[in-house]
């Protein structure tokens, strides 16, 4: 009984050693590894702002984003997002350029940040502190400049981040 079922072992895995060798691999047939190759897939190709789990990335991004979504970024505007990164990130001269190309890349068009906010925080939110939430609208704020006259847009960016802070913390008054 026992040499029976060796024997029915072996013959299994001689014919699994043939398949292989013929170029049929029988491992496409592991539903963990589907499950893990669609993981890594969608992370690959998914648009990395989705990834941003540093609060102070997310929080540049959307500085960023209220201030080019009514086009390009003006000279001043630059200068008062640099500032910003600068004064309240204490970052370097070098670092905040650093910042604002990386933040400027992801960003692109700007279209599936002002469409997604919440799900750009997803992964960052948990991050933040009270008072990170509370200097992030003002600094989101300050880099939208007047916002009578901004557009639209950049008024939706706002009351999305508001309901996105909101959520995290229902304790807090605003």
């Amino acid at each position: 009984m026992i040499l029976a079922i060796l024997g029915v072992i072996v013959t299994i895995l001689i014919l699994l050693k043939r398949l292989a060798d013929a170029g049929i691999d029988l491992g496409g047939f592991n539903p963990f590894l589907w499950q893990r190759r669609r993981n890594w897939k969608a992370k690959l190709e998914g648009n990395p702002i989705y990834q941003i789990d540093s609060p102070m990335d997310a929080v540049a991004l959307y500085m960023l984003a209220v201030v080019k979504a009514d086009g390009d970024m003006t000279k001043e505007d630059k200068h008062t997002i640099l500032d910003l990164f600068v004064n309240e990130f204490k970052l370097s001269q070098k670092e905040a350029a650093s910042l604002m190309a990386s933040s400027s890349h992801l960003l692109g068009d700007g279209e599936e940040a002002q469409e997604n906010v919440a799900k750009v925080f997803e992964k960052s939110l948990q991050n933040f502190s009270d008072s990170q939430m509370q200097s992030s609208r003002e600094l989101i704020r300050k880099a939208a400049g007047d916002l009578d006259q901004r557009p639209e847009e950049v008024h939706q960016i706002i009351r999305d981040l508001d309901k996105v802070f909101k959520s995290v913390d229902k304790t807090q008054s605003w």
